[in-house]
């Protein structure tokens, strides 16, 4: 039947018109499920519905919305990598969601719910018992032949019994229209941050149409999940990290946003340490130590002492740590070896003998060749198989962890790939070649049948399982797919499980009157303060060479620029920049293509750019802790001075686009001030700002404030001290040196003046935690006591460039003293070994 015929009518068929438009060209692939039309060729209602509110708001309206979710994505960061990707990408989302109504829902949740506990049942038995090994149900040789089964921890127990506390399982909806297993996620499953990122971008992109189609809220599973972990713990008030392998990560975004969303630390390996069997993370506090740690590495790569002796991920001591009890993580190490595809032939079986009852939601049919029957059946049926590694390796030259399509190669490759499992069978599993289903995606104003592949989420809670009501989409951009991966080409949907009746809104925030009041955040990493220290000490950098180029730009537009005592000026600023690195010396000659590289190169380490994108990946590394806002403005600044603007035409240009770089700047200042939360966080990044403009201030003033400073050199100073309206309100007649350089060196009241920095950091630095309580100052508050004493008791007409420069290298003492005391990292690690409380 044609599918317009299942559209309903109305006196206003503006709307029917619509819809019979977007879906007039939507054909099903021949012998393919599909999530919009049933098995009977008709529309499924509930799509029909979704698809009616879609179109009621108008084409203008719908593409408004679809421009606010892709703005909302752009600004909020929301980003992956592919792997060896050197830059983010910017996440692509799908405008539609997939719909899956809700006794279909009830259905994968039971299975999934089954499937978990099959798993932590066979994984309990791997690392304890062994009975179906012993039995013959399990061959040995599927479990040691995997890189993932980890010996070391043969005989170990975790604490509180159980090995998965998170698992997921890879749908496709196959040929028969039932829900297929293609894969199982048990070492440390990724994608439930974007799930939680797609569904905030949908659902205020479509408010009205999310709460109509009684969407099932996300918030209550990871409520449930936070606090079956919360449980795990010794302590009443746990202490829970969730650890990344870091920033390079593909998936480092989603970890940052659900350590923020949870409420967990965000902790690489070198910010935890074992210590009396216990994990601690390193603050500045101390070592403080860590109940429970959702891991987001490999079991493999988790502790260099006993596992992989060349990660540089891990924790020394992490398996003895786990061998005492003395931590808990979800998933325990060695869980892996749940994934590998050929463990995935025998779960019907095992099924069958754990549980007593037959799968619920049925594998891909797959065949180990580790045996000698399964080997001759695959080899007999080669060419309708597809062959993938049993344990993750690869197939011949073909990609890792990607199964080949036996039928689609050529006869040597068949031939080579026949004798390779022939001779080692064990390194290779067959399965079931079965085409994804597809659901519909937006392109240009119709919607197209795409395959896809759902993965879905079950949390271990105090309750026992409980299941996402939704999961991670992954879309192809191929109509003939048959894997996906979220490489290049692959876009993601939001999940909607459609309840009978209107949901409850459920979020994180704690509704127990009872809950203990918190006014600061748990002790601060190491790793965290010291990128924290840096953001800010990067972004006072971009500030500064902005101000240089801007007033260079200013001073070449001024009709007197050829003047000798102008002209000796510009080429002192000149100088600066040159010696700075935003510019190479070869530009010294060109003003304006100097300003053109010092705003815009790559290649330069010092230009406004290249300071930007240090600032960013700082940013990258502690995103959890900054705001949407801030990010987004970090972002702009990037954009804004990005080697793909155009070429500066006039100095006029060049000094708008400094200004405008600097009103972003003011703003990231302000966010900072007014939006930050005053804790320790809030402190180093304000230190690394605060010291950043001392330092730079003495630099400019012994530049432009020496003892024959002309006026134009003292203005200049003034502009960059943006104190030339303070100045002139206090001073009428014009500028001198000794009112100048007390301005710029030595005013407490003027928040651009060294003495003003050098409180604030005294103020900090006495409000740090400190090590030991026996009431002597440590080595950065030494410091900064003398250096505030002794400017505020210096005298401008005594102000020469030696003193000057002693302040600035005092500054620079104390930038390192900061570090060494604060930032427990690399060579100086052994700093985090001192006892604090431990709590």
């Amino acid at each position: 039947m044609n599918i317009s015929d299942a559209l309903p009518t109305s006196k206003e068929s503006t709307a029917s018109e619509r819809l019979a438009a977007l879906i007039a060209d939507y054909k099903p692939l021949p012998g393919i499920p599909d999530e919009f039309i049933g098995p009977d060729g008709r529309p499924r209602d509930y799509w029909l519905r979704y698809l009616n509110s879609l179109t009621d708001l108008g084409a203008d309206d719908i593409g408004r919305r679809f421009a606010t979710a892709d703005r909302h994505i752009h600004d909020s960061g929301v980003s992956y990598r592919s792997y060896g990707d050197t830059r983010e990408r910017t996440w692509p989302l799908s405008h539609l969601p997939l719909l899956i109504e809700a006794n279909e829902w009830r259905e994968i949740a039971a299975g999934i719910e089954q499937r978990a506990e099959l798993m932590e049942r066979v994984v309990a038995d791997i690392y304890g018992e062994g009975a179906l090994i012993a039995a013959g149900d399990l061959p040995a040789a599927a479990v040691t032949g995997s890189a993932d089964f980890l010996h070391p921890l043969h005989g170990v127990t975790p604490p509180g019994g159980r090995f998965l506390h998170f698992y997921a399982a890879d749908l496709g909806r196959g040929p028969d229209g039932r829900w297929w297993v293609v894969g199982d996620r048990a070492q440390a499953p990724s994608g439930a941050g974007y799930a939680l990122a797609n569904r905030l971008v949908l659902s205020r992109a479509f408010p009205a149409l999310y709460r109509d189609m009684n969407v099932e809220r996300l918030a209550p599973f990871f409520q449930a999940f936070r606090y079956g972990l919360t449980s795990l713990a010794e302590r009443s008030d746990p202490r829970i990290c969730l650890w990344t392998p870091g920033p390079l990560n593909e998936t480092y975004f989603e970890q940052a946003y659900l350590a923020r969303y949870l409420g967990f630390i965000l902790v690489e390996g070198g910010d935890l340490t074992v210590r009396d069997g216990k994990v601690h993370v390193r603050t500045i506090a101390g070592l403080k130590r860590a109940d429970v740690i959702w891991r987001r590495i490999d079991g493999d790569f988790a502790d260099p002492l006993e596992l992989n002796s060349q990660s540089r991920l891990g924790v020394a001591g992490l398996v003895e740590a786990v061998r005492e009890g003395g931590v808990v993580l979800a998933n325990a190490l060695g869980s892996g070896v749940l994934e590998a595809p050929a463990m995935m032939s025998f779960m019907p079986k095992l099924c069958r003998k754990l549980l007593g009852e037959e799968l619920r939601l049925p594998n891909i049919a797959t065949w180990w060749c580790g045996q000698q029957k399964e080997r001759a059946s695959v080899i007999a049926d080669f060419d309708d198989l597809a062959i993938g590694g049993a344990f993750g390796n690869p197939v011949l030259r073909f990609p890792q962890n990607q199964p080949v399509i036996a039928g689609l190669l050529n006869a040597d490759e068949k031939a080579r790939l026949i004798d390779a499992i022939g001779e080692r069978g064990i390194d290779y599993v067959g399965q079931e070649v079965v085409n994804l289903s597809t659901t519909p995606v937006w392109n240009d104003d119709r919607l197209t049948p795409r395959p896809f592949v759902l993965r879905v989420y079950a949390a271990r809670t105090e309750n026992g399982w409980t299941i996402m009501p939704g999961g991670f989409c992954r879309i192809s951009d191929r109509a003939d797919a048959r894997a996906v991966s979220m490489g290049g080409g692959v876009q993601s949907a939001d999940v909607w499980v459609l309840a009978d009746k209107p949901v409850e809104m459920i979020t994180l925030l704690p509704s127990n009157e009872t809950a203990r009041i918190r006014r600061l955040m748990g002790n601060l990493p190491s790793r965290a303060a010291d990128n924290l220290f840096w953001l800010g000490r990067y972004l006072e950098r971009v500030e500064a060479t902005l101000r240089l180029i801007r007033c260079l730009a200013g001073r070449m537009i001024n009709t007197d620029a050829e003047t000798g005592t102008t002209a000796w000026t510009v080429s002192k600023v000149i100088g600066l920049l040159v010696a700075w690195h935003a510019a190479p010396k070869s530009a010294a000659s060109n003003p304006l293509a100097l300003c053109a590289v010092a705003l815009h190169s790559e290649e330069n380490y010092g230009s406004a750019l290249s300071l930007v994108r240090d600032a960013r990946r700082a940013a990258s590394v502690i995103r959890e802790r900054l705001s949407a806002d801030t990010w987004r403005l970090i972002g702009e600044l990037d954009q804004m001075l990005g080697v793909d603007q155009k070429p500066l035409l006039s100095e006029a240009e060049a000094y708008d686009r400094a200004d405008l770089a600097l009103r972003a700047i003011a703003a990231l200042s302000g966010l900072a001030q007014e939006n930050m939360n005053r804790g320790a966080g809030w402190r180093l990044f304000d230190i690394g700002r605060r010291v950043e403009r001392a330092i730079n201030s003495c630099r400019f003033a012994r530049q432009f404030a020496g003892p024959t400073a002309p006026s134009d050199d003292l203005e200049v100073l003034l502009d960059l001290a943006d104190s030339q309206i303070t100045y002139r309100s206090r001073y009428l007649m014009g500028v001198g040196l000794s009112t100048v350089r007390d301005m710029v060196m030595l005013d407490p009241f003027n928040p651009r003046s060294v003495a003003f920095q050098l409180e604030r950091l005294d103020d900090h630095l006495q409000n740090l935690p400190v090590l030991s309580d026996d009431g002597m100052p440590e080595k950065p508050r030494r410091q900064i006591v003398k250096l505030v004493a002794e400017v505020t008791t210096a005298v401008a007409a005594e102000l020469d460039t030696d003193k000057i420069l002693s302040f600035e290298k005092r500054l620079l003492d104390l930038a390192e003293a900061v570090a060494a005391r604060y930032f427990l990292q690399g060579p100086h690690s052994a700093r985090a070994d001192r006892w604090s409380g431990l709590a």
